[in-house]
């Protein structure tokens, strides 16, 4: 069982030759492109420390996160991507995440917050604490942005 310690919140955004390339390229930006992300689901563990910047991290290690990523070869398109996490006093949390093409990045980060709100209050919960990153981006050629919340020790 992985036993995170700490969490951090980025978010990138780039263009490149490929959608698939503009995704590399944002993860690069985010500070996260060097390593796998294993796709988690939405639950803040209590005992999780959160850090504004991240430890430098091993290459090609596996690391758990929650993202939004959105990608697009449609000059012009604003795309935007949103993650956030709410937290009760005792630590444990959610981490919700929102993306679209031809939102905004205000609408993205209203939608993480709601979903942030529904989680908790279904648990019978409410936030003493929030917290959102987003981006936004208009596509030249090919573009993706992405926003995480990545897990690491």
């Amino acid at each position: 069982m992985f036993d995170p310690k700490f969490a951090c919140l980025v978010c990138g955004a780039a263009e490149g030759e490929t959608e698939l390339n503009a995704f590399d390229n944002a993860l690069l930006e985010a500070g996260i492109g060097d390593i796998n992300l294993v796709k988690v689901s939405s639950i803040m563990p209590p005992n999780v420390k959160v850090v504004e910047k991240l430890n430098p991290l091993p290459k090609g290690a596996f690391l758990p996160v929650v993202y939004a990523a959105v990608s697009s070869s449609n000059p012009g398109a604003i795309i935007s991507a949103a993650v956030g996490f709410g937290r009760c006093q005792d630590g444990f949390g959610v981490i919700m995440e929102d993306g679209g093409m031809g939102k905004s990045e205000e609408e993205v980060r209203k939608e993480v917050e709601r979903k942030i709100e529904f989680a908790l209050a279904r648990r019978g919960l409410r936030p003493d604490e929030v917290r959102i990153v987003s981006v936004s981006w208009q596509v030249k050629k090919c573009a993706s942005v992405v926003a995480a919340c990545i897990f690491f020790e």
